[in-house]
């Protein structure tokens, strides 16, 4: 009787749903709260925000050009994890996407958990202050993130088609109700706000206009803002599953980058024309702020209502993207033998990496609960931050390793194949991820916190030491098959 063929992920994903998924895990947190609650984060960064916004894009726009130059050559899944392991070393590939999965995986967390502020201020807005009230309770907080993950699991599990009937309509809204807040700074500043204050404020505020410009804490805040543009990593991860994969993926990390980035600066610049940003910086010392939160003060009745649920959208939106990436990571390990090889099962009617899927959501419950313990949603994004930034520094590397590593793949290559192009891009990346990987170190490891494991960088070293032992076990079990270690000089079968 012949054996029935084995289960594998299919080519469903056309050009605008893989950039879609880019989009969906860049916006959400990195619009709504990052370049706002940054003042927490780095307090002396001032009126400084929206520069280090601007520069943080250089070298995610370095990084994705690296990435949309290697997905061409290779377009499966596991995006950076294979890129790596194949142009450079495996066991490069897989520590730094290992940590790049824990910081990912955590955040999706982090991000469920912030999502409830979002839904309590659309209830204050609405004046259903029962229910705003109940949001505000510790452990509904978290009853309520955890069910948002293990919905978003079971979006992922029932397949593509699923998938993307959610996310497309989705990231619509997430730019449509995001432009309000972008014409709204055409008729609002901070006079406006300023005196909307005097009618609820208990004493009057006055606003604070210069600040000292101090170069390591522009380089600071700008690397916690990197956080914000690395979600195009998504699209690499849905290599197995995009038609015209060597096209639709370069093109999709791109259009994703420019689109996404050119939203963040008017998004930004719009929010703070009409906000001063000495209140922002005042409020994020004692409060978890959103910028829907603060505007509700100043837009019409029903605007604010709008971006209020256009935030929440854009939170919300971040999740079955970000499972998905994280899902077809440990799919990318485990068929290459380096991760046990139950995850790489495939459902048989579905076609999505179901136990892969169920792990991502354990782990990112685990977020939730570390966010809720910690009282501080910026270590999970820091670590994050540590992570991603060490990963796309090894893809500005593997961009200029691959003609020596892997010279087959390399020709392969079929976006920016100048290798002057290639080069400069390459080195470019390397220096600006290096300046920003190390002034993020500089500044996490000289703060003042209540014990070790508040540093994020401490975290990513013992996650990086476990991705260690993982790999070293699996890599003696693959090296002592038939085939040895030959197979990560070539793409795994589709």
């Amino acid at each position: 009787m012949k054996k029935p063929a084995k289960a594998k992920l299919t080519r469903q994903m056309g050009l605008l749903v893989v950039t879609a998924t880019g989009v969906s895990s860049m916006v959400g947190a990195s619009i709504n709260i990052v370049p706002f609650m940054i003042h927490r984060s780095v307090p002396e960064i001032g009126p400084y925000v929206l520069w280090a916004f601007v520069f943080a894009a250089l070298p995610a726009l370095m990084a994705g050009l690296a990435f949309a130059i290697l997905s061409s050559a290779m377009p499966r899944a596991g995006g950076s994890y294979l890129y790596a392991s194949r142009g450079l070393h495996p066991y490069l590939g897989f520590v730094a996407s290992f940590s790049q999965w824990f910081g990912l995986s955590i955040v999706i967390g982090v991000i469920a958990y912030l999502t409830i502020p979002f839904v309590r201020d659309i209830a204050v807005v609405t004046h259903m202050d029962q229910v705003a009230h109940l949001l505000t309770i510790p452990w509904i907080r978290v009853v309520l993130s955890l069910g948002m993950i293990w919905f978003f699991v079971w979006i992922n599990f029932k397949g593509i088609q699923t998938y993307s009937r959610l996310l497309l309509p989705m990231v619509v809204l997430i730019f449509a109700l995001g432009g309000i807040v972008i014409v709204s700074g055409l008729f609002y500043d901070t006079n406006d706000y300023v005196i909307a204050l005097e009618t609820t404020a208990a004493t009057p505020f006055i606003p604070v206009n210069e600040k000292p410009f101090n170069w390591v804490t522009f380089l600071s805040a700008a690397a916690v803002l990197f956080s914000s543009f690395i979600g195009f990593d998504a699209i690499a991860q849905t290599g197995s599953e995009a038609k015209n994969p060597t096209r639709n993926l370069p093109l999709a990390i791109l259009l994703a980058i420019l689109g996404v980035g050119t939203f963040y600066f008017l998004f930004t610049a719009s929010v703070y024309h009409m906000v001063p940003w000495s209140y922002i910086a005042l409020q994020a010392q004692t409060t978890d702020i959103t910028a829907p939160g603060m505007l509700s003060l100043i837009l019409p009745s029903g605007w604010d209502i709008a971006i209020l649920a256009g935030a929440a959208i854009a939170l919300i939106n971040d999740l079955p993207a970000m499972l998905l990436s994280v899902s077809r990571l440990m799919f990318a390990w485990a068929s290459d033998g380096i991760f046990p090889k139950a995850i790489s099962q495939v459902h048989p009617k579905n076609h999505t990496p179901y136990v892969a899927l169920i792990i991502a959501g354990i782990i990112a419950s685990i977020g939730v609960l570390g966010s809720h313990f910690a009282g501080d949603f910026f270590l999970g994004i820091d670590i994050m931050v540590i992570a991603m930034l060490v990963n796309f520094l090894l893809m500005s590397v593997t961009l200029l390793s691959i003609p020596r590593v892997n010279p087959q793949l390399a020709g392969a290559i079929t976006v920016f194949r100048n290798r002057k192009l290639q080069l400069v891009t390459g080195i470019t990346g390397i220096a600006l991820i290096t300046l920003f990987l190390v002034i993020h170190i500089y500044k996490d490891l000289s703060k003042e916190v209540e014990a070790w494991y508040f540093h994020s960088t401490y975290v990513w070293l013992l996650v990086m030491v476990l991705g260690s032992f993982i790999f070293r076990y699996h890599w003696q079990k693959v090296s002592s098959t038939n085939t040895g270690t030959s197979n990560f000089k070539t793409l795994p079968n589709e």
